[in-house]
């Protein structure tokens, strides 16, 4: 029995170019301003005041994040894929413009919001668009592609930043953003397939589904910036409550933002999306790694830097070699492997973990993120696309895409909170702090391997059906 799929080649890939960099221009500016402008409000906070609000900046950011992601599939209902990417990159665009010309925080919030909105428009059209733009046999080269923009995107973001704040152009680096936007817009009518459907066919807003995610990614955000661990656990708490009512509501409701087939009996779609929601969780440690690299290390800024940033660079890289599977058997294994390396690349950092480490100890734990974000990079291509090939409806099938945007942006969120829930539960020692975070999330991490394995299990018998099927017409012929 040939168990192969077709992924195509990147040759192939080259030859919708234009397609394959809109798409993967648009995930990437909504990753490189997330910590872009991390590295850089510490320097606008400086020049504009409003201190108070500085956490607000990143809750603001992530809740319109979510809250476009899941209005991805009515938005290329109502506007098709030119409109809706040019309305996401103008969105983006105006909201840095905003941001650079912000005289005060809460202006600056407004500008973040507009941001916000964007990018995850412009994340959520980069997964739908590999469903209708591209040809089938690409879907796993576009997906890596447009997977390894995140791992960029955290790479790259924190470097520009702090290039923009050391000579204190702040304002500047927003520009830049706008600018970045507006030639991508430029490009959109040339290079993307005109797809356009009536008003009449959009389908309708999911207002319950929406009220709910947007109380659970504030509820997390409001859970990142407290002190108190009690409080912390509680809004926490909150959130997980919201997702499960968010749940139990799409499963009983006609118009959802998740595909059918994540509520359907025997399906594997929704085994995916959770593991995709461990992995992407997995990321959130990066935010913390550059202070034990400088506290733990003894590491200069830039050095620290650069370790925190390893791990999206493994996920980088690891993409390419990932997205020329071709066997079904060797990609089911990938999708296991994936959270297990993560998982084991975080337990074994914490193992590293003392106070004043010695020079050969901290160059150890260079490989070992990498190792950790090579994990993420084998599985999460081909997640993506089991995701997209859950339905052969193609309404469905946009749905499905679209909602990996919003697994992402979620698990982003609850994956922050997390975070800083476990380091103030090891303070006030950092040696405390980062064994617990490191160790949090490799159990957490760990549990994509049971989901990986639950989905593999599910879709095996739908794969071995397809394929006696594809043998039976053969022998028709």
């Amino acid at each position: 029995m040939d168990d192969h799929q077709s992924v195509g080649t990147w040759r192939e890939l080259g030859s919708h170019l234009g397609t394959a960099l809109v798409l993967a221009g648009g995930v990437l500016v909504g990753a490189v301003n997330i910590y872009l402008t991390a590295s850089l409000l510490p320097t606008a906070v400086a020049d504009i005041g409003g201190e108070r609000l500085y956490a607000w900046n990143m809750t603001v950011f992530l809740t319109a994040q979510v809250v476009a992601t899941m209005l991805v599939s009515r938005t290329l209902a109502r506007r098709g894929s030119i409109d809706s990417y040019l309305i996401g990159f103008g969105l983006f665009a105006v909201g840095s413009v905003v941001c650079a010309a912000s005289p005060t925080m809460p202006v600056l919030l407004v500008g973040r919001g507009a941001q916000g909105l964007g990018a995850g428009l412009l994340t959520g059209l980069g997964f739908a668009l590999i469903n209708s733009a591209l040809p089938r046999h690409l879907w796993v080269r576009g997906s890596a592609l447009i997977s390894a923009m995140f791992g960029l995107g955290n790479f790259i973001g924190p470097a520009l930043g702090g290039l923009f704040a050391q000579f204190g152009a702040w304002r500047l680096a927003f520009v830049v953003l706008a600018a970045v936007s507006a030639v991508m817009a430029a490009f959109v009518p040339r290079v993307l397939p005109r797809s356009g459907r009536t008003e009449e066919e959009a389908v309708p807003v999911p207002l319950g589904s929406l009220v709910l995610v947007i109380g659970s990614a504030g509820a997390v955000s409001v859970a990142g910036v407290l002190t108190n661990e009690a409080l912390m656990a509680v809004f926490i708490a909150l959130a997980l409550a919201l997702v499960i009512v968010f749940a139990v509501r799409e499963k009983r409701s006609r118009i959802r933002v998740l595909p059918r087939a994540t509520y359907q009996a025997g399906s594997a779609v929704r085994w995916v999306y959770l593991t995709i929601a461990f992995l992407a969780a997995g990321v959130a440690v990066e935010t913390f790694l550059p202070l034990f690299g400088q506290r733990l290390g003894g590491l200069p800024p830039a050095a620290a830097g650069f370790f925190g940033a390893a791990l999206s660079l493994g996920w980088s890289a690891s993409q390419v070699v990932s997205s020329s599977a071709r066997r079904q058997r060797t990609v089911r294994r990938l999708r296991v492997a994936g959270p297990g390396l993560l998982a084991a690349g975080l337990a074994a950092l914490a193992l590293l973990q003392h106070r004043d480490a010695p020079p050969l100890l901290v160059i150890a734990w260079l490989p070992l993120l990498l190792l950790a974000g090579t994990g993420i990079g084998l599985a999460m291509p081909h997640l993506s696309v089991a995701a997209m090939a859950s339905t052969p409806d193609k309404e469905e099938g946009e749905k499905a895409a679209a909602a990996i945007a919003t697994v992402l942006t979620m698990s982003t969120a609850f994956g922050a909170a997390l975070a800083g829930f476990l380091v103030n539960l090891g303070g006030p020692a950092t040696l405390t702090s980062a064994r617990y975070l490191l160790l949090g999330f490799a159990a957490v991490c760990a549990l994509g391997i049971l989901t990986a394995l639950r989905a593999d299990h599910l879709a095996k018998p739908v794969q071995v059906r397809e394929t006696e099927g594809k043998q039976t017409a053969g022998h028709g012929r």
